[in-house]
């Protein structure tokens, strides 16, 4: 598993938080991108997935803050709908806001064909909107 910045756009997240454009752009820090997880296929382990989701998404704000100096409040992650159904995170209570577009930010002439993404997010504290809406 690994985390990172998260995407730069995402309509269905910035709806979801309530953002504005600038709102994005002064808090988009706050937020981690799950960007890999695996667990290989010969490893049968019942509810191993969202058991590990659950671990990892209760350490990610203070690890965060750590490391960076600051808290995340919000997780997010993309899951490609044709190889997979998202179903670790809908069990480890990460919400389904929709699917991307099939862009990526190098198609500035949108002309590359990518595989459209579920989007799910987590919110890592109750009051997570307060976090990203503060001016």
């Amino acid at each position: 598993m690994s985390l990172g910045g998260a995407a730069w756009m995402g309509a269905a997240r910035d709806q979801f938080i309530g953002w504005s454009v600038a709102q994005r752009q002064q808090h988009l820090d706050r937020l981690a991108n799950q960007q890999r997880f695996l667990i290989l296929p010969w490893v049968r382990v019942p509810h191993l997935a969202s058991h590990l989701l659950s671990l990892a998404t209760q350490r990610l704000s203070a690890d965060w803050q750590t490391r960076y100096g600051h808290r995340v409040w919000l997780a997010e992650t993309f899951v490609e709908t044709g190889r997979f159904a998202g179903t670790a995170y809908r069990a480890a209570g990460w919400q389904f806001l929709g699917q991307t577009t099939g862009r990526t930010r190098q198609d500035r002439q949108h002309t590359l064909a990518c595989p459209r993404k579920a989007l799910w997010v987590y919110p890592l504290h109750p009051a997570f909107r307060q976090y990203l809406l503060a001016p």
